[in-house]
């Protein structure tokens, strides 16, 4: 671990959270000079392989970890590691051992020692507001054990999609599949509201190291395949962010990732 400049820690769920969610926010971090890493608490076997991959379920949790592992590395991150816990998947009573059935007091306990272990200055997590169960477990448990760590993590940023945005992809994704497992979530709490969002980054000049890094993901479909240029443009070339440590007053505007508190408000 560096003792100089900034460490970023990014806490997923699955393998590919740190690529198709946060790709561009870590790849902007390592250029900026952060040394940047990345703890997933599962290997995403529950997924199902992308048509065409070849990949057996079997196979699937090896295949992703594989995947998670050269996708950070052409994002910059220079540390992976993957907790014991398996994909909880998208519906269903989850099986004990699943992320989502871990009681969120252990899993602070765990993500409580990563924290301890890695002190970064900047923690970031997805917010959870896609619907799905891990990531707002990891979203929980990570606020939690932020809170008891004995390091002073000083700013904690939660990533998400402005509603308007997913409201224009999922409109997308239902004209051309509408028994996508991407749409069994409530569709009027689908996103962040936008007026939630205080941290703009313009991350466009990683936009081709970030579709390199999605292509490393070959075992799955991105959300992002086939989408109009536009769209995949809105979601590629900038990042949308809600600063929780510290809190952000509301009508915050912040355009740097370690900007400090006193940000133009109103």
């Amino acid at each position: 671990m560096r003792t100089d400049g900034p460490r970023l820690l990014a806490l997923v769920a699955h393998p590919d959270d740190e690529t198709f969610g946060l790709g561009s926010v870590l790849a902007r971090a390592a250029a900026e000079g952060a040394e940047v890493s990345v703890c997933c608490a599962t290997r995403g076997e529950a997924g199902e392989p992308a048509p065409g991959s070849g990949v057996a379920p079997a196979d699937l949790g090896r295949v992703r970890e594989a995947e998670l592992r050269a996708a950070a590395a052409v994002l910059g991150v220079a540390h992976v590691e993957l907790l014991d816990l398996r994909d909880s998947g998208m519906a269903g009573t989850p099986a004990a051992g699943t992320l989502a059935a871990t009681p969120i007091e252990d899993l602070t306990r765990t993500l409580l020692a990563v924290i301890e272990r890695h002190r970064p200055h900047l923690v970031l997590t997805l917010d959870g507001s896609d619907g799905h169960r891990d990531h707002v477990h990891v979203r929980d448990a990570t606020l939690a054990a932020v809170e008891r760590s004995r390091w002073t993590v000083e700013r904690v940023l939660l990533h998400g999609l402005p509603r308007s945005l997913l409201r224009r992809w999922a409109d997308v994704v239902r004209d051309r599949d509408p028994d996508s497992p991407y749409l069994d979530v409530d569709e009027a709490g689908l996103g962040t509201p936008d007026g939630a969002i205080t941290t703009i980054l313009d991350t466009s000049a990683h936009l081709e190291q970030r579709r390199r890094a999605i292509a490393c993901h070959a075992s799955q479909v991105s959300p992002f395949a086939d989408l109009p240029a536009d769209l995949e443009h809105a979601f590629l070339a900038s990042d949308h962010l809600r600063r929780v440590r510290p809190a952000a007053p509301a009508g915050t505007h912040e355009t740097q990732l370690y900007a400090r508190p006193s940000a133009t408000a109103g």
